[in-house]
Protein backbone atom coordinates (compact mmCIF):
# COMPACT_ATOMS: atom_id res chain seq x y z
CA UNK A 1 0.00 0.00 0.00
CA UNK A 2 1.39 3.35 -1.15
CA UNK A 3 0.54 6.50 1.06
CA UNK A 4 -1.03 8.46 -2.41
CA UNK A 5 -2.64 5.96 -4.92
CA UNK A 6 -1.75 7.61 -8.36
CA UNK A 7 -3.78 5.90 -11.31
CA UNK A 8 -3.56 8.45 -13.66
CA UNK A 9 -0.99 7.23 -15.89
CA UNK A 10 1.81 4.46 -15.67
CA UNK A 11 4.01 7.23 -17.32
CA UNK A 12 3.91 8.79 -13.27
CA UNK A 13 5.96 5.00 -12.06
CA UNK A 14 9.19 5.33 -10.36
CA UNK A 15 12.24 3.46 -11.10
CA UNK A 16 12.91 0.21 -9.00
CA UNK A 17 16.30 -0.39 -6.88
CA UNK A 18 17.67 -2.42 -9.62
CA UNK A 19 17.00 0.55 -12.31
CA UNK A 20 18.65 2.85 -10.53
CA UNK A 21 22.20 0.90 -9.55
CA UNK A 22 22.29 0.05 -12.96
CA UNK A 23 21.91 3.38 -13.89
CA UNK A 24 24.82 4.26 -11.41
CA UNK A 25 26.97 1.63 -12.72
CA UNK A 26 26.23 2.22 -16.42
CA UNK A 27 29.42 1.72 -18.98
CA UNK A 28 28.86 4.93 -20.94
CA UNK A 29 29.99 7.07 -24.01
CA UNK A 30 28.97 9.95 -26.84
CA UNK A 31 25.78 8.00 -28.44
CA UNK A 32 25.94 10.58 -31.34
CA UNK A 33 29.49 9.43 -32.17
CA UNK A 34 27.77 5.62 -31.94
CA UNK A 35 30.11 4.85 -28.90
CA UNK A 36 27.44 4.34 -25.94
CA UNK A 37 27.76 0.29 -25.27
CA UNK A 38 24.99 0.85 -23.04
CA UNK A 39 22.38 2.07 -25.16
CA UNK A 40 23.78 -0.28 -28.44
CA UNK A 41 22.58 -3.09 -25.68
CA UNK A 42 19.30 -1.69 -25.45
CA UNK A 43 19.02 -0.66 -29.41
CA UNK A 44 20.22 -4.95 -29.41
CA UNK A 45 18.11 -6.26 -27.28
CA UNK A 46 14.76 -3.97 -28.14
CA UNK A 47 15.06 -5.36 -31.64
CA UNK A 48 15.36 -8.91 -31.03
CA UNK A 49 12.14 -8.95 -28.87
CA UNK A 50 10.38 -7.39 -31.81
CA UNK A 51 12.23 -9.68 -34.72
CA UNK A 52 13.51 -6.05 -36.21
CA UNK A 53 16.95 -5.59 -37.50
CA UNK A 54 17.95 -2.26 -35.80
CA UNK A 55 16.83 -0.19 -32.85
CA UNK A 56 17.10 3.29 -32.03
CA UNK A 57 17.08 4.43 -28.22
CA UNK A 58 14.76 8.24 -28.46
CA UNK A 59 13.77 9.94 -25.37
CA UNK A 60 10.15 9.35 -25.78
CA UNK A 61 7.08 7.49 -27.72
CA UNK A 62 5.77 10.99 -29.93
CA UNK A 63 9.98 11.32 -30.32
CA UNK A 64 9.52 7.86 -31.63
CA UNK A 65 6.53 8.25 -33.48
CA UNK A 66 7.98 11.71 -34.68
CA UNK A 67 11.00 10.16 -36.24
CA UNK A 68 9.65 7.33 -37.98
CA UNK A 69 6.91 9.44 -39.52
CA UNK A 70 9.53 11.63 -40.69
CA UNK A 71 12.07 8.93 -42.08
CA UNK A 72 8.79 6.67 -43.59
CA UNK A 73 7.60 9.71 -45.57
CA UNK A 74 8.62 12.88 -47.87
CA UNK A 75 6.56 16.01 -47.85
CA UNK A 76 3.29 16.46 -49.43
CA UNK A 77 2.54 12.93 -48.59
CA UNK A 78 -0.15 11.70 -46.32
CA UNK A 79 -0.45 9.44 -43.27
CA UNK A 80 -3.64 7.56 -43.01
CA UNK A 81 -4.19 6.54 -38.79
CA UNK A 82 -7.45 6.36 -36.60
CA UNK A 83 -9.46 9.57 -36.03
CA UNK A 84 -8.63 8.36 -31.60
CA UNK A 85 -5.15 7.80 -31.68
CA UNK A 86 -2.13 9.90 -30.11
CA UNK A 87 -0.29 10.43 -32.75
CA UNK A 88 -3.29 12.57 -34.64
CA UNK A 89 -4.62 13.88 -30.71
CA UNK A 90 -1.30 14.40 -28.68
CA UNK A 91 1.92 15.07 -30.60
CA UNK A 92 1.41 18.56 -31.37
CA UNK A 93 1.19 17.78 -35.19
CA UNK A 94 5.07 17.05 -35.25
CA UNK A 95 4.59 14.66 -38.17
CA UNK A 96 2.78 17.49 -40.34
CA UNK A 97 5.20 20.46 -38.91
CA UNK A 98 8.34 18.93 -39.31
CA UNK A 99 7.65 16.50 -41.90
CA UNK A 100 4.98 18.56 -43.97
CA UNK A 101 2.66 15.13 -44.35
CA UNK A 102 -0.69 15.61 -44.25
CA UNK A 103 -3.16 13.37 -41.80
CA UNK A 104 -6.25 11.50 -42.85
CA UNK A 105 -7.29 10.38 -39.74
CA UNK A 106 -10.85 7.77 -40.05
CA UNK A 107 -13.50 6.91 -37.50
CA UNK A 108 -12.88 3.21 -36.59
CA UNK A 109 -14.94 1.10 -34.55
CA UNK A 110 -12.85 0.49 -31.43
CA UNK A 111 -9.43 2.40 -32.55
CA UNK A 112 -7.86 -0.03 -34.74
CA UNK A 113 -8.17 0.34 -38.83
CA UNK A 114 -9.60 -2.12 -41.18
CA UNK A 115 -8.17 -3.57 -44.30
CA UNK A 116 -10.84 -2.23 -46.09
CA UNK A 117 -10.43 1.12 -44.42
CA UNK A 118 -7.36 0.80 -45.38
CA UNK A 119 -8.26 0.20 -49.33
CA UNK A 120 -10.92 3.14 -49.47
CA UNK A 121 -8.15 5.74 -47.68
CA UNK A 122 -5.31 4.87 -50.43
CA UNK A 123 -4.95 7.47 -52.20
CA UNK A 124 -5.53 7.06 -56.47
CA UNK A 125 -2.87 8.71 -58.92
CA UNK A 126 -3.82 11.70 -59.13
CA UNK A 127 -2.48 15.21 -59.75
CA UNK A 128 -4.63 17.22 -57.24
CA UNK A 129 -4.69 14.49 -54.37
CA UNK A 130 -1.68 13.66 -51.78
CA UNK A 131 -0.35 10.27 -52.36
CA UNK A 132 -0.54 8.25 -49.43
CA UNK A 133 3.21 7.94 -47.68
CA UNK A 134 2.37 5.61 -44.45
CA UNK A 135 -0.34 3.77 -42.67
CA UNK A 136 -0.30 4.16 -38.64
CA UNK A 137 -1.75 1.93 -36.05
CA UNK A 138 -1.65 1.94 -32.09
CA UNK A 139 -1.67 -1.16 -29.90
CA UNK A 140 -2.86 -0.90 -27.17
CA UNK A 141 -5.24 1.63 -27.93
CA UNK A 142 -5.20 4.58 -25.28
CA UNK A 143 -8.58 6.31 -25.93
CA UNK A 144 -10.39 3.31 -26.87
CA UNK A 145 -9.53 1.75 -22.92
CA UNK A 146 -6.24 -0.07 -23.23
CA UNK A 147 -7.88 -2.39 -26.11
CA UNK A 148 -5.82 -4.83 -27.86
CA UNK A 149 -5.33 -5.75 -32.14
CA UNK A 150 -4.40 -9.22 -32.64
CA UNK A 151 -1.48 -10.07 -34.93
CA UNK A 152 -3.62 -11.27 -37.47
CA UNK A 153 -5.19 -8.01 -37.91
CA UNK A 154 -1.93 -6.45 -38.17
CA UNK A 155 -0.99 -8.23 -40.40
CA UNK A 156 -4.61 -8.61 -42.71
CA UNK A 157 -4.15 -4.34 -42.27
CA UNK A 158 -0.59 -4.35 -43.72
CA UNK A 159 -0.95 -6.23 -46.75
CA UNK A 160 -2.97 -3.67 -47.91
CA UNK A 161 -1.00 -0.79 -47.25
CA UNK A 162 2.30 -2.98 -48.59
CA UNK A 163 0.52 -3.97 -51.63
CA UNK A 164 0.15 -0.36 -52.59
CA UNK A 165 3.47 -0.17 -51.23
CA UNK A 166 2.43 2.16 -48.64
CA UNK A 167 4.83 1.47 -45.32
CA UNK A 168 3.25 0.95 -41.80
CA UNK A 169 4.36 2.00 -38.80
CA UNK A 170 3.01 0.69 -35.13
CA UNK A 171 2.77 3.12 -32.29
CA UNK A 172 3.35 0.00 -30.02
CA UNK A 173 4.01 2.37 -26.40
CA UNK A 174 1.84 -0.40 -25.14
CA UNK A 175 3.13 -3.54 -27.60
CA UNK A 176 3.80 -5.11 -24.13
CA UNK A 177 0.95 -4.97 -22.32
CA UNK A 178 -0.53 -6.40 -25.80
CA UNK A 179 1.55 -9.62 -25.81
CA UNK A 180 1.00 -10.10 -22.28
CA UNK A 181 -3.23 -9.87 -22.46
CA UNK A 182 -3.05 -11.87 -25.49
CA UNK A 183 -0.41 -14.35 -24.66
CA UNK A 184 1.77 -13.94 -27.71
CA UNK A 185 5.57 -13.00 -28.55
CA UNK A 186 6.04 -9.04 -28.86
CA UNK A 187 7.67 -10.11 -32.21
CA UNK A 188 4.26 -10.94 -33.60
CA UNK A 189 2.36 -8.36 -33.33
CA UNK A 190 5.81 -6.42 -35.20
CA UNK A 191 6.33 -8.93 -37.98
CA UNK A 192 4.25 -7.36 -40.61
CA UNK A 193 5.35 -3.78 -39.91
CA UNK A 194 7.74 -1.98 -41.10
CA UNK A 195 8.42 0.21 -38.12
CA UNK A 196 7.20 -0.33 -34.18
CA UNK A 197 8.13 2.29 -31.62
CA UNK A 198 7.37 1.07 -27.45
CA UNK A 199 7.89 2.81 -24.53
CA UNK A 200 9.84 2.27 -21.41
CA UNK A 201 9.12 4.84 -19.65
CA UNK A 202 5.19 3.42 -19.11
CA UNK A 203 4.25 -0.12 -17.18
CA UNK A 204 7.62 -1.17 -17.97
CA UNK A 205 8.52 1.55 -15.26
CA UNK A 206 11.62 3.01 -16.68
CA UNK A 207 12.65 6.41 -15.47
CA UNK A 208 13.42 7.68 -19.67
CA UNK A 209 12.98 6.28 -23.03
CA UNK A 210 11.59 4.22 -25.78
CA UNK A 211 12.62 2.60 -28.81
CA UNK A 212 12.34 2.18 -32.49
CA UNK A 213 12.70 -0.98 -34.20
CA UNK A 214 12.65 -2.00 -37.98
CA UNK A 215 15.12 -2.25 -40.83
CA UNK A 216 19.14 -1.27 -40.86
CA UNK A 217 18.04 1.62 -43.34
CA UNK A 218 15.20 2.97 -41.87
CA UNK A 219 16.92 2.91 -38.58
CA UNK A 220 19.42 5.21 -40.40
CA UNK A 221 17.17 7.71 -41.69
CA UNK A 222 14.98 7.80 -38.21
CA UNK A 223 19.07 8.38 -36.60
CA UNK A 224 19.34 11.10 -38.68
CA UNK A 225 15.83 12.85 -37.88
CA UNK A 226 16.62 12.29 -34.23
CA UNK A 227 19.22 14.58 -34.45
CA UNK A 228 17.12 16.87 -36.78
CA UNK A 229 14.69 17.31 -33.63
CA UNK A 230 17.23 17.39 -30.75
CA UNK A 231 17.03 13.82 -30.09
CA UNK A 232 20.68 13.53 -29.94
CA UNK A 233 21.93 12.24 -26.28
CA UNK A 234 25.53 12.03 -25.15
CA UNK A 235 25.97 9.46 -21.69
CA UNK A 236 22.56 8.30 -22.85
CA UNK A 237 23.60 5.08 -21.45
CA UNK A 238 22.76 6.12 -17.76
CA UNK A 239 18.81 5.75 -19.41
CA UNK A 240 19.78 2.92 -21.39
CA UNK A 241 20.63 1.14 -18.28
CA UNK A 242 17.09 1.91 -16.74
CA UNK A 243 15.94 0.47 -20.12
CA UNK A 244 17.77 -2.91 -20.06
CA UNK A 245 16.15 -3.68 -16.72
CA UNK A 246 12.69 -2.78 -17.93
CA UNK A 247 12.84 -4.83 -20.93
CA UNK A 248 14.77 -7.77 -19.08
CA UNK A 249 12.64 -7.97 -15.89
CA UNK A 250 9.30 -5.70 -16.00
CA UNK A 251 7.30 -7.45 -18.72
CA UNK A 252 5.86 -10.42 -17.14
CA UNK A 253 4.64 -8.31 -13.69
CA UNK A 254 2.63 -6.03 -16.59
CA UNK A 255 -0.28 -9.44 -15.79
CA UNK A 256 -0.34 -7.51 -12.21
CA UNK A 257 -1.77 -4.48 -13.73
CA UNK A 258 -4.21 -6.09 -15.69
CA UNK A 259 -5.85 -7.91 -13.22
CA UNK A 260 -5.82 -4.72 -10.79
CA UNK A 261 -7.45 -3.02 -13.26
CA UNK A 262 -10.10 -5.68 -14.23
CA UNK A 263 -10.88 -5.33 -10.23
CA UNK A 264 -11.37 -1.81 -10.53
CA UNK A 265 -13.32 -2.00 -13.41
CA UNK A 266 -15.60 -4.55 -12.44
CA UNK A 267 -16.26 -2.44 -8.98
CA UNK A 268 -16.91 0.92 -10.63
CA UNK A 269 -19.18 -0.89 -13.19
CA UNK A 270 -21.47 -1.54 -10.31
CA UNK A 271 -21.92 2.27 -9.15
CA UNK A 272 -24.58 4.10 -9.95
CA UNK A 273 -23.75 7.03 -12.28
CA UNK A 274 -20.62 5.44 -13.49
CA UNK A 275 -20.36 3.24 -16.86
CA UNK A 276 -17.46 1.25 -17.96
CA UNK A 277 -17.32 -0.94 -21.05
CA UNK A 278 -15.68 -3.87 -19.36
CA UNK A 279 -15.17 -5.49 -22.70
CA UNK A 280 -12.64 -2.65 -23.02
CA UNK A 281 -10.96 -3.84 -20.19
CA UNK A 282 -8.26 -5.78 -22.04
CA UNK A 283 -4.90 -4.52 -20.42
CA UNK A 284 -4.12 -1.34 -17.53
CA UNK A 285 -6.31 0.91 -18.27
CA UNK A 286 -10.42 1.56 -17.20
CA UNK A 287 -12.14 4.24 -19.24
CA UNK A 288 -15.11 5.29 -16.80
CA UNK A 289 -17.99 7.56 -18.33
CA UNK A 290 -20.17 9.89 -15.70
CA UNK A 291 -23.37 10.01 -15.84
CA UNK A 292 -25.80 10.77 -12.80
CA UNK A 293 -27.95 13.34 -14.39
CA UNK A 294 -27.81 15.62 -17.77
CA UNK A 295 -24.72 17.03 -19.49
CA UNK A 296 -24.13 19.39 -17.09
CA UNK A 297 -24.83 17.45 -13.99
CA UNK A 298 -22.70 14.77 -15.38
CA UNK A 299 -19.97 17.62 -15.51
CA UNK A 300 -19.90 18.56 -12.28
CA UNK A 301 -20.47 15.06 -11.24
CA UNK A 302 -16.74 14.74 -12.92
CA UNK A 303 -15.15 17.34 -11.11
CA UNK A 304 -16.54 16.81 -7.95
CA UNK A 305 -15.31 12.99 -8.29
CA UNK A 306 -11.54 13.90 -9.11
CA UNK A 307 -11.80 16.81 -6.43
CA UNK A 308 -12.88 14.19 -3.95
CA UNK A 309 -10.64 11.09 -4.84
CA UNK A 310 -8.03 13.77 -4.75
CA UNK A 311 -8.97 14.19 -1.09
CA UNK A 312 -8.94 10.90 -0.16
CA UNK A 313 -5.57 10.24 -1.69
CA UNK A 314 -6.37 9.14 -4.78
CA UNK A 315 -5.55 10.81 -8.25
CA UNK A 316 -7.44 9.93 -10.89
CA UNK A 317 -7.82 12.07 -14.53
CA UNK A 318 -10.84 13.34 -16.25
CA UNK A 319 -10.63 13.09 -20.27
CA UNK A 320 -13.06 15.21 -20.68
CA UNK A 321 -16.28 16.91 -19.20
CA UNK A 322 -17.58 13.61 -18.33
CA UNK A 323 -14.81 10.82 -18.21
CA UNK A 324 -12.03 9.44 -16.51
CA UNK A 325 -9.07 7.15 -16.90
CA UNK A 326 -7.73 5.47 -13.98
CA UNK A 327 -4.10 3.69 -15.21
CA UNK A 328 -2.51 0.52 -13.01
CA UNK A 329 0.90 -0.11 -13.33
CA UNK A 330 3.47 -1.69 -10.99
CA UNK A 331 3.52 1.35 -8.16
CA UNK A 332 -0.63 0.41 -7.86
CA UNK A 333 -0.97 -3.18 -5.65
CA UNK A 334 -3.94 -4.67 -4.95
CA UNK A 335 -4.64 -2.70 -1.44
CA UNK A 336 -4.47 0.52 -3.48
CA UNK A 337 -7.09 -0.33 -5.79
CA UNK A 338 -9.25 -0.95 -2.76
CA UNK A 339 -8.55 2.42 -1.56
CA UNK A 340 -9.56 3.37 -5.20
CA UNK A 341 -12.85 1.49 -4.83
CA UNK A 342 -13.91 2.80 -1.68
CA UNK A 343 -13.30 6.68 -2.56
CA UNK A 344 -15.47 5.91 -5.70
CA UNK A 345 -17.95 4.05 -3.71
CA UNK A 346 -18.23 6.97 -0.70
CA UNK A 347 -18.31 9.59 -3.66
CA UNK A 348 -21.32 8.26 -5.75
CA UNK A 349 -23.00 6.93 -2.58
CA UNK A 350 -24.09 10.65 -2.61
CA UNK A 351 -25.62 10.52 -5.84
Amino acid sequence: MHDIVDLRSDTLTLPTPEMREAMARAEVGDDVWGEDPTVQRLEALAAARLGKEAGLFVASGTMGNLVSVVAHTQAGQEVVLDLDSHIYNYEVAGGTIVGHVQMRPVKTERGFLTPEQVQESLRPANIHIPPTGLVCLENTHNRHGGTCCPPEDIAAVAAVAHGAGVPVHIDGARLFNAAVALKREPRDFARHADSVTFCLSKGLGAPVGSVVCGAAPFVERARRVRKMVGGGMRQAGILAAAGLVALERMVDRLADDHGNARTLAEAVATMPGLTVDLASVQTNIVVIRVSPGDRTASAKATTELVAGCAARKVKIHATGPTGIRCVTHKDVDADDIRRAVEAFRELTARW
